[in-house]
């Protein structure tokens, strides 16, 4: 008796261990390697605000090409803080580091002879990128148009933009 129940038992086994071993469609798991790149325009990633004293002292050193004394930095950004509007305060120091003997700007005739030239190192000087094809364009057309714009005042502009307030 326990043969025929071993017997009948047995293909059942069989038959189970069949299904449990059986082919059983796999769950892939696909895994592309693609890097994200987001396309965004070349100031997007700029929003940290700088502080006052980041503010000066970055603004002298793309000015003079040297660095502020802490002492000075600090005074400079005192100012600021005391007096309420803010971009009054910018252009007031800007305007007097523009009109320091040793500020390094080039010439009307070194900006007007290779526009290009200028305006990617301006770009790079004050904003620390390239600019876009656009803004070569503006720039250039902008000059070109108007014989009274000088080196300062693209640069005093550059100072002063919302561009420049971000790292």
């Amino acid at each position: 008796m326990n043969m025929r129940i071993l017997t009948k038992i047995l293909p059942f086994i069989f038959c189970l261990s069949l299904l449990s071993f059986s082919c059983k469609k796999k769950e892939k798991d696909y895994h592309f390697e693609v890097n994200e790149n987001g396309v965004y325009p070349p100031n997007a990633k700029k929003n940290k605000l700088k502080t006052n004293e980041q503010w000066v002292s970055i603004l002298y050193t793309n000015l003079f090409q040297k660095a502020l004394s802490a002492n000075d930095v600090y005074d400079i950004a005192r100012v600021i803080e005391s007096i309420g509007d803010k971009e009054i305060a910018r252009e007031v120091i800007i305007s007097n580091f523009m009109n320091e003997a040793d500020v390094i700007i080039p010439s009307n005739t070194e900006m007007r002879a290779d526009l290009d030239y200028f305006i990617i190192e301006t770009y790079k000087r004050f904003l620390v990128r390239e600019p876009s094809e656009a803004e070569k364009e503006y720039f250039r057309n902008y000059i070109t148009a108007n014989s009274n714009v000088t080196a300062e005042m693209v640069y005093f502009s550059f100072a002063l933009s919302n561009e420049y307030l971000y790292y």
